[in-house]
């Protein structure tokens, strides 16, 4: 459905919510410019049995409309207003990826709103950029084109044509197996807004470092991460659990930046336990 959140059309669908006094979970997808409702809804759709799921494409991203800016001052307030608009006082708030910087600014933005954090292949800090690039150009699966892991690294892409050929660039290094099948499949599949993944990562990366703010964050929190994610690695998500007060790690060991793909199972599991635990309701 549309939604017009913040004078921005959003596209958003809501799964479950079924029984009585459901709880509400907000899931927001990474990537902005490239990524989509697709993935938290295949990842978070699971839980629609026991929770009212809600995933949208951001501002900017995917079918929603792209009035700008693309801070994540206005990423974290569409969230608010998605809340508001659901009717949920308090939310449980999810966030892959780059959607993992938003899901962690809105709990620091909105401790009273936040129930639960759950958190995935994310970073605290731009500190993923050095270590991201001296990963892939130390892969041994693809050579590199270097030009385009700059362009879209440093968001200077040039246009959507060149943003999904950079995109296919990098796409190999991703998972823990290798298909190149899927990458190709991935590539299709994906919507290309090539001014917000400019701005994502040439003007808001640059200067994005929330470590200091992560001890503010008051809700129980579950970190996940592949153990050879090779964009935001385990280093990063020991990084925001050692900050978060109480925050619990766990590391699936045979995926790369996509456990909730490459270890399904063991990923629902592991959030359904979470949140079991920390008595949502």
């Amino acid at each position: 459905m549309r939604v017009l959140i913040n004078g921005n059309e959003l596209n958003v669908e809501v799964l479950g919510g079924e029984r009585p006094g459901a709880p509400t979970l907000i899931a927001h997808h990474g990537a902005p410019g490239l990524g989509s409702l697709a993935e938290p809804r295949a990842t978070f759709g699971r839980l629609a049995d026991a929770y009212r799921v809600i995933v949208f494409d951001a501002r900017g991203s995917g079918a929603s409309e792209g009035r700008e800016p693309y801070t994540h001052e206005q990423w974290v307030a569409d969230v608010d207003g998605l809340r508001e608009w659901a009717g949920a006082e308090r939310i449980v708030m999810a966030g892959g990826s780059y959607g993992g910087f938003i899901a962690m600014e809105y709990a620091i933005a909105h401790p009273e709103r936040v129930s639960a954090l759950v958190l995935r292949d994310t970073a605290a800090d731009n500190s993923n950029q050095e270590l991201a690039l001296a990963n892939a150009l130390a892969s041994a699966r693809v050579a590199i084109d270097r030009a385009k892991l700059d362009r879209i690294m440093s968001g200077t892409v040039r246009d959507d044509d060149d943003l999904r050929d950079c995109w296919r660039e990098i796409l190999p290094l991703y998972d823990h197996d290798y298909d190149p099948a899927k990458v190709g499949e991935r590539v299709d599949a994906t919507p290309y807004r090539y001014r917000t993944h400019n701005h994502a990562f040439a003007v808001n990366q640059p200067n994005y470092d929330i470590k200091h703010l992560l001890p503010r964050i008051t809700a129980p929190t579950l970190v996940t991460v592949g153990r050879h994610d090779w964009i935001t690695p385990v280093s990063c998500s020991e990084t925001i659990a050692g900050l978060i007060p109480g925050a619990k790690l766990v590391v699936f060991e045979n995926s790369g930046h996509s456990p909730q793909v490459e270890e399904a199972g063991l990923f629902e599991a592991t959030v359904r336990d979470f949140l079991t635990k920390t008595a949502i309701s």
